[in-house]
C-alpha cells in the first residue's frame, strides 16, 4: 500500500495575458477542468481565477508528472473554450505555468487564497501576484517567463 499527500497550487494564464476568460461563464470552464482532473484519478480541492489566469489546488496521482497534468488540462480546456459560447475572445493558454507543492498543514491557507481570487485582484495585478508567489517560494522572478506569450 502507498500513502501520498501531494498538494499542488497550479497557476496558468491566457495567451498574452489577455482578459479572455468570462467570469460570467467561468463555472462551465471550472466544471470542465474538474472533469479532466477527475478522469485522471486526481482531486481538485479548489479552482478560481479572473479573466487572464486561473489557480487550482489539486492532488495529483503520483504516477502522473505535473507537466503532463498541466499540459493535458491546457490542451483539452483550450479546445473547449474555443467552441464554447461566452469565450469567443479566447485565443489559447500562455506558455508555461507555476506549480508549487504544499504540506497538508498549508492546504487550508492555499484553499482560501484561491477561493478569494476575485477579491484579491481588485487591488493586486496578476503580475504583482505572481512575482510575490515566486518570491515567497524563493525563486527569482524571470521576466522572460512573463514575456513568453
Amino acid at each position: 500500500m502507498s500513502y501520498n499527500n501531494l498538494f499542488y497550487h497550479i497557476i496558468f494564464r491566457t495567451k498574452k495575458n489577455q482578459k479572455t476568460l468570462s467570469l460570467t461563464h467561468s463555472d462551465e470552464l471550472y466544471k470542465y477542468i474538474w472533469g479532466i482532473i477527475n478522469r485522471k484519478d486526481c482531486f481538485l480541492f479548489r479552482i478560481n481565477g479572473i479573466e487572464d489566469h486561473i489557480h487550482m489546488l489539486v492532488s495529483i496521482h503520483p504516477t502522473i508528472a505535473v507537466a503532463d497534468f498541466v499540459r493535458d488540462i491546457k490542451r483539452s480546456s483550450s479546445i473547449m473554450l474555443k467552441m464554447e459560447k461566452g469565450f469567443e475572445k479566447f485565443k489559447g493558454w500562455g506558455g508555461g505555468y507555476c506549480s508549487l507543492s504544499y504540506s497538508i498543514n498549508e492546504k487550508e491557507k492555499i484553499y482560501n487564497y484561491i477561493k478569494n481570487q476575485r477579491e484579491h485582484h481588485k487591488t493586486v495585478s496578476f503580475k504583482e501576484e505572481l512575482e510575490e508567489i515566486v518570491k515567497e517560494a524563493r525563486f527569482d522572478f524571470d521576466q522572460r517567463f512573463w514575456d513568453d506569450v
